[in-house]
Order: structure tokens, then C-alpha cells, then sequence
């Protein structure tokens, strides 16, 4: 299991969505496209942000646990 390569992958996807959105944000501006935002990229970057600590944690685990069994 890779988990900093999987990592790396969601963190890399995460920043195109993101640049995607900005993107986009150039051309929907109106009262929708702000609900789009702080219903639905925000909370995006704030998820991803969790899962990227708790992906780390859960690597330092598995670390530990190939090094106890060998």
C-alpha cells in the first residue's frame, strides 16, 4: 500500500479542481456560484486537507508495524 504516493495523487487532483474552479469563477459570478463555493469547495479543501494529516498518521502506523514485524 502507497499511501504518500495516494497522498500526493488526492493533493495534486485536489489543486486542479481548484485551479479548475478559479477558472471557472471568472465567468459565473452571481449569487450561485458564491453557494457553489461555500457549500461545495470550501468544504472540498477542508476535507482534503483532514485526510491528507489523517493519511499521514495511518503511514506512520503501517511504518510502525512493518518495522515491529520484521
Amino acid at each position: 500500500m502507497n499511501l504518500s504516493g495516494n497522498k500526493g495523487r488526492l493533493n495534486g487532483l485536489t489543486r486542479d479542481i481548484l485551479l479548475r474552479w478559479s477558472e471557472t469563477k471568472n465567468y459565473w459570478r452571481d449569487a450561485k456560484s458564491e453557494e457553489f463555493e461555500r457549500r461545495f469547495m470550501a468544504e472540498l479543501s477542508a476535507s482534503v486537507n483532514r485526510t491528507v494529516l489523517i493519511v499521514e498518521k495511518l503511514d506512520e502506523v503501517l511504518k510502525k508495524v512493518r518495522s515491529d514485524c520484521e
